[in-house]
């Protein structure tokens, strides 16, 4: 727990994993929460995209991503949800990055590894040893 400024309306409150704004904003989150679930259970909007959703519940796209993060809204009961890659921005439905960025991040590792151990080597490679003979008296 720490004694933070709330985001949304710069109050002082008490920070927790769970608890990210103040009681004040809490309460508006959780009303805006109920515009959009209450929106998405019916049958007819499942489909609904992001966009869409935060046109039709006045609820800001942020704020819907939020909940999906929060796992409150499971985007395995709405096919055209999803939330942003962190490096691209292109939407997912799991994980943090896309395939593709995914992949590309893998490649550099690879590369990285690979580099590493050339450089290895060739430190190995270049060891001098040197050996002490004791002169003759």
């Amino acid at each position: 727990m720490e004694l933070s400024n709330c985001p949304e309306c710069y109050s002082l409150f008490v920070r927790t994993p769970f608890k990210t704004v103040c009681d004040t904003c809490h309460k508006k989150e959780e009303r805006h929460y109920e515009a959009v679930y209450s929106f998405l259970k019916q049958s007819r909007n499942r489909t609904a995209t992001l966009v869409t959703t935060a046109e039709e519940t006045g609820v800001s796209e942020d704020l819907i991503l939020k909940f999906i993060r929060q796992g409150k809204i499971q985007l395995a009961n709405f096919p055209n949800l999803g939330y942003p890659c962190q490096k691209c921005g292109t939407l997912i439905r799991e994980n943090k990055l896309c395939l593709t960025c995914s992949k590309d991040l893998k490649t550099q590792l690879f590369d990285l590894e690979r580099e590493e151990e050339r450089r290895q080597k060739v430190t190995e490679e270049k060891a001098t040893f040197y050996t002490f003979q004791p002169k003759n008296k």
